[in-house]
């Protein structure tokens, strides 16, 4: 029943013998598994040490359990002679005999002596003894044919195979391979699908994963527990804002708060700004601006007027944009950089090419004149305020909606950078987070900061977006830890209300924020040695935040 060889290394608890290459060889036979019967085999038990013996503080860990997932890590590693020693020693094997001589069956190719010890290891969900047994004799037909016996192959899957019934579309796929390679062609061609023998040690790892953990143990199951630990305490750590890179196992993680932005200092090595360009044109005050994916140029939208298009390297306007009659009220880039699209005062959206062509129009309630656009990073959706209480999401190619509706007025929004979340600032002095990827639900609320008066603005930010800011009334700008909802910091320095908050997409460990008291304040790493300054250049005050 065997197969072509299997040319592929060693797996990482299936190991090779220098006798037999097909041979497991992790020291735990006691002797030949062949010159033993299933029942010698079944009779032997699994350990010498009792199930019921638990090491650790908490008492609900199963010595037997940890020795194993020990020796598959070690065998995993490449260290073979410790992990048999570790066998050996404990008394305590790894797998079964049964599962090791099932094992060696699956890698020598003896198919039909795999399938009758596969219901003597112990399965009791028959379900997965048949989906097992499926995988088995899919292997054994599709080697069968790689040795042109297709008769035999033929014979496996009308007698072996179809009785089994089970995934009669992968019934069907297999048949197909019995097909002449002039009609196999025809097939890939047509969309069908012509399937061909795996390495048997893939097949392996594919009915490991299949089977109980109590029968064989899962690959690397000891690293995915260490991974879970440390992802446990990441999500408990409501500072972490440090590369993942940086934790060790030798300690238990815990950033402290001087990972959070909350300092104020200066970007510049003496701690001063320079005016780069001064941006002139707009006959109205500018409400909302929109940065380019490269950067490289920038979109600013006068209040219900136009769109102005600026080159950052000149400082010059390259395009205006606008619409007979009609004011513009916001503005954003699709991710290509090669249209944008503007909200407009008769609540339609527009969308242009960048030398001002109109390529589409959606008219009706599409946004209200409150000045936030956002468009996917896919560029397939686009999401406005269509009402004072309501979101819009549409795809402008789909034609597909989805709305977010909440029960106060809606004062901004803004996009997580992976599209799959939105932040909404609220009325009632609420931030709401909403999960906008497949079916929309609201996640999770910030509360704390101030408003009353004034549109004040939130945004995402730090390690893998794990924050929440914004601005406050009161001066002071808020953080909270994204997933708990837990306020971790306010920052005192402005003088008036805070209205807009950024967090640098690039430096987890930069915010920025811009107040009614004309200044805008770069918050970093509170080991920063601060330099004071309060001067006026060039007519523009700056501060640093001393106090």
């Amino acid at each position: 029943m065997g197969g072509a060889e299997d040319a592929e290394p060693p797996s990482k608890r299936v190991k090779v013998s220098s006798g037999k290459p097909g041979d497991l060889s992790n020291g735990t036979f006691p002797r030949d598994p062949a010159s033993c019967s299933l029942n010698d085999l079944m009779a032997r038990p699994l350990v010498c040490q009792g199930d019921d013996e638990v090491v650790g503080t908490k008492g609900v860990i199963k010595k037997v359990e940890f020795v194993r997932i020990l020796a598959e890590a070690l065998y995993s590693l490449g260290y073979n002679k410790t992990g048999a020693h570790l066998e050996e020693e404990s008394g305590i094997p790894l797998q079964s005999a049964v599962v090791k001589l099932f094992m060696q069956q699956i890698l020598d190719g003896k198919w039909d002596e795999s399938v009758a010890t596969l219901h003597k290891i112990g399965v009791v969900d028959e379900k997965v003894v048949q989906l097992a047994s499926f995988l088995i004799l899919e292997q054994k037909f599709l080697e069968l044919l790689d040795e042109k016996k297709v008769k035999d192959a033929l014979k496996t899957l009308r007698t072996e195979i179809g009785p089994l019934c089970i995934n009669t579309d992968r019934v069907r796929e297999l048949s197909l391979c019995i097909l002449s390679p002039l009609q196999q062609v025809r097939a890939v061609v047509s969309g069908q699908v012509v399937v061909r023998a795996k390495p048997r040690r893939k097949l392996l790892e594919e009915l490991q994963k299949l089977l109980p953990p109590t029968v064989i143990i899962p690959e690397q199951r000891l690293i995915r527990l260490v991974e879970q630990a440390l992802d446990l305490q990441l999500d408990a750590c409501r500072f972490h804002n440090s590369l993942v890179g940086e934790m060790s196992l030798l300690t238990d993680h815990q950033c402290g708060r001087d990972q959070i932005p909350s300092q104020t200092l200066q970007v510049k090595l003496d701690g001063l700004f320079c005016m780069k360009h001064q941006f002139s044109g707009h006959q109205k005050p500018v409400s909302y601006m929109s940065w380019s994916p490269d950067d490289h140029q920038l979109l600013t939208c006068g209040v219900e007027e136009v769109v102005r298009r600026w080159d950052i390297e000149s400082g010059e306007c390259t395009h205006i944009y606008e619409k007979n009659g009609l004011g513009l009220i916001s503005c954003g880039w699709a991710p290509d950089g090669k249209r944008i699209l503007c909200g407009v005062t008769d609540k339609s959206i527009s969308m242009w090419d960048l030398e001002g062509k109109e390529l589409e129009c959606w008219k009706g309630h599409r946004t209200i004149r409150i000045s936030d656009l956002g468009i996917t990073s896919d560029g397939q959706h686009i999401v406005s305020v269509c009402k004072d209480n309501m979101i819009l999401l549409f795809g402008w190619e789909s034609k597909a909606e989805k709305v977010i509706q909440e029960d106060q007025t809606i004062t901004s929004f803004v996009l997580s950078m992976d599209s799959k979340y939105l932040l909404v600032s609220l009325w009632n002095q609420e931030i709401h987070l909403w999960n906008i990827e497949g079916t929309v639900k609201l996640i999770s609320k910030y509360k704390g900061h101030k408003r009353s008066r004034f549109v004040v603005r939130s945004c995402f930010g730090g390690l893998g977006q794990a924050f929440v800011a914004s601005g406050s009334e009161d001066s002071q700008v808020y953080i909270w830890h994204r997933s708990s909802g837990e306020l971790i910091e306010t920052l005192a320095g402005h003088s008036g209300t805070v209205n807009c908050v950024s967090w640098n997409p690039a430096n987890p460990h930069m915010l920025a924020s811009a107040s009614d008291d004309h200044t805008i304040r770069i918050w970093g790493m509170n080991q920063v040695n601060m330099k004071h300054y309060d001067t006026v250049s060039n007519g523009v005050h700056y501060c640093n935040g001393g106090t």
